[in-house]
């Protein structure tokens, strides 16, 4: 049996040992490892004798000092040496990545042949061979596990620059409009660069083109249309020619272009994109510009210039320098990246919601009476709720979290044989089983993000009942979350006044009777209070009349996207 002080091993490492020494006995020989001081950390004896520790570790001792007086050492190690008459042979190892000693160890593999001479020699060649293959496979997986290790070092060094992105990304307020920032900025700026006024454009989608718009500003400063048009034209021809930005003063000399008559000196910084606006030569580029006032970029290495920074009239000094040039192209390039990363956020919400409302009308498809279930059980959820809110302090995020678990409710319905979901008749006892598991099945899919953390109770809460006859686990009263519970009254709600193949459809003023005779047995006496007493038929006509009809298409399609940045803040 092996006798071990393995602590310096990993398992892989024991293993890979144990099995060797296994073989090793298997043709009468005993199998010993000693570390890089010469103590035996494993001994095999299967072979029918026994070997002396002390005698192990004086060749392995032996073994060491010669490796580490080899001029190479590199072809030294997984060599095979023998000692004392042959009895013993051995080899160099190298610790492998999943030991606990240092890097860079080495270790004595050592076979012992036995006191018999007979034959020694010939089984020292032999298994001399034996132990040189086993070195190289050694050598082999241990490179194998350092490679491993490099590259699992490398996914942790790229997902700690993603989570460092993430935290500059947040302090500086991703979740919070452009102007809001912006504004921030030219506010910070005019605190240490004294002017009489200083602006930011941005470029906007407006009737489907693009324009630079003023979004943020301080002190006096007139741009319109034509102003903006001039500025955008001779920054361009100002980047065309290497310039970092465009000054024009009459300081020294002249000013260069024809400004209106209340700018004395000047300075415009471009805010970019990734493709920053590259120089190249005068007359590349060209901007056209409309009577309505829109952009049009024209020539090679236009770039991405998404903004504009501009400042008039320095109060302290005669004209912008380069030190401002420094600092405004600074502050411009913060202001760009805040812009993208917003820009690029926003764009991953919509995707997001997009593809949670995809998954949920994927769902809602399988059987034709429950087409826009989930979007109108999010709906009633975030109404519920924010009247819940006004009694119950809840915050604007816990409502946008009610919203997406009222979206997802049924999104373990995905796990459910779709005859069992479509099936017209009564389903048996097998089927009911089946169904009340998609619950579980919603939980379990959504488990692996963590994000998802606050809306997973809603979707394995929403069939839970006061009383505790719900499923998936009969919690009663408070044990129910309370998204569980409004997801669930919502939920009921809509099922109530929709088609159903198993029974007729209920009138508003049914449905809203049923769940109060229900109260304190399957929905939560306040919850259910709360809706009772809103005003249903409101929510009722907002429901017929389509939610993207009555709130604006576009402002409810944002809501799904602003609902979703509560995962991540």
């Amino acid at each position: 049996m092996p006798d071990t002080a393995t602590e310096s091993l990993s398992s892989s490492e024991l293993g890979q040992f144990k099995e060797f020494g296994d073989r090793a006995g298997r043709v009468g020989v005993n199998f010993a490892v000693c570390d890089e001081e010469g103590r035996v950390v494993l001994l095999c004896e299967q072979s029918g004798f026994s070997t002396d520790k002390s005698v192990v570790s004086n060749a392995a001792r032996r073994l060491l000092k010669w490796f580490r007086d080899s001029d190479d050492r590199r072809a030294a190690k997984c060599g095979v040496k023998s000692f004392s008459e042959g009895r013993f042979v051995g080899t160099i190892l190298e610790q492998g990545c999943g030991g606990k000693q240092m890097p860079g160890s080495i270790w004595a593999a050592i076979i012992d042949l036995g006191d018999e001479t007979n034959s020694r020699d010939h089984r020292s060649v032999m298994l001399g061979e034996m132990l040189s293959l086993f070195a190289e496979k050694h050598e082999a997986q241990r490179r194998s596990a350092e490679q491993m290790d490099m590259i699992s070092n490398e996914l942790a060094k790229t997902y700690e620059e993603l989570v460092l992105l993430y935290k500059i990304s947040t302090n500086m307020g991703i979740v919070e409009p452009d102007a809001n920032f912006l504004q921030m900025a030219c506010d910070s700026l005019t605190d240490i660069v004294e002017v009489e006024g200083i602006a930011v454009l941005q470029e906007k989608m407006i009737d489907e083109e693009k324009r630079f718009v003023l979004v943020a500003g301080s002190g006096l400063i007139d741009i319109n249309e034509e102003m903006t048009v001039t500025f955008y034209n001779r920054l361009l021809e100002a980047m065309s020619n290497g310039r970092e930005a465009l000054l024009d003063s009459e300081v020294d000399s002249p000013f260069k272009y024809e400004w209106a008559s209340n700018i004395r000196n000047m300075i415009a910084v471009p805010l970019c994109g990734k493709d920053k606006i590259r120089a190249g030569a005068a007359g590349e580029r060209t901007r056209q510009a409309g009577q309505d006032g829109t952009v049009t970029c024209r020539g090679p290495n236009v770039g991405n210039l998404i903004g504009m920074m501009v400042a008039i009239n320095r109060i302290d000094k005669q004209d912008f320098d380069s030190t401002d040039v420094k600092l405004f192209n600074s502050v411009a390039s913060e202001c760009a990246v805040f812009v993208e990363n917003n820009r690029l956020f926003s764009e991953l919400k919509e995707l997001f919601i997009g593809s949670l409302k995809a998954l949920t009308r994927s769902i809602d498809a399988k059987d034709r009476y429950t087409r826009g279930h989930s979007e109108r059980v999010a709906f009633i959820s975030k109404w519920l709720a924010e009247r819940l809110g006004q009694q119950e302090g809840l915050d604007e995020e816990q409502v946008h979290k009610i919203y997406l678990a009222g979206l997802l409710h049924d999104i373990g319905k995905v796990g459910i044989d779709e005859a069992v979901l479509c099936k017209k008749g009564e389903l048996t006892e097998q089927e009911q089983s089946r169904l009340r598991m998609h619950p579980s099945i919603g939980a379990n899919i959504l488990s692996g993000i963590k994000q998802m953390r606050e809306i997973i109770p809603g979707v394995l809460c929403h069939h839970e009942r006061m009383d505790g006859t719900g499923y998936p686990d009969e919690l009663t009263g408070d044990e129910i979350p309370l998204v569980g519970k409004i997801v669930g009254l919502a939920d009921c709600f809509d099922a109530m006044t929709s088609e159903r193949v198993y029974r007729r459809v209920l009138t508003v003023e049914e449905a809203v009777a049923e769940i109060g005779r229900r109260l304190g047995t399957q929905f939560d006496e306040k919850v259910g209070r709360v809706f009772v007493d809103s005003d249903v038929y409101h929510l009722w006509d907002i429901m017929q009349e389509g939610l993207s009809k009555t709130y604006g298409a576009e402002d409810f399609s944002d809501y799904g996207a602003t609902a979703v940045g509560a995962l991540i803040r």
